[in-house]
């Protein structure tokens, strides 16, 4: 029997999905609608409406069957109960970077990342350099935009 990989997640990520799907189950009622008010309009094989709503409907199950699937497998951690002094999924960690400018990130999960907000994904090149490294440890990571050179300076949990 195949084993069935966790996702890591934050609380927060994991509301993120549960809005997403709650959000999608709330338009099917539109979409079962649309399809037959198209349907009564008559010859189905040229009529782009009821292909369209027929198509929408297919994007909607398939992501409502893909929310589901990470929600069942989600392993919801909360960051506060963690401890130590190498980095994990869910600290917060303090770089230097190659100017010595402070940069900070958390290591979250794929559904919560987002650079912009200093939230990494624990996939991410830069989140892979980073599990296991301790405060003193230098990370050399390639990155799209070539490499990059940081030093650990301080790990939290928060």
């Amino acid at each position: 029997m195949a084993t069935v990989e966790k996702m890591p997640m934050l609380a927060i990520g994991y509301e993120k999905l549960n809005e997403q799907l709650r959000t999608l189950k709330a338009e099917r009622p539109q979409i079962v609608d649309a399809i037959e008010e198209a349907r009564a309009h008559g010859d189905l094989s040229e009529n782009a409406e009821y292909h369209a709503a027929k198509e929408r409907q297919g994007q909607v199950e398939a992501s409502i069957a893909d929310l589901e699937d990470k929600l069942s497998r989600a392993q919801v951690i909360d960051p506060k109960t963690l401890s130590g002094d190498k980095i994990v999924f869910g600290a917060t960690v303090t770089l230097l970077d190659e100017d010595d400018k402070p940069v900070r990130y958390q290591i979250v999960g794929q559904a919560e990342a987002d650079a912009k907000l200093g939230m990494i994904s624990y996939n991410s090149p830069l989140g892979r350099a980073l599990i296991g490294k301790q405060v003193g440890d230098d990370i050399e990571v390639v990155v799209p935009a070539g490499e990059k050179y940081y030093g650990v300076e301080k790990i939290e949990f928060i």
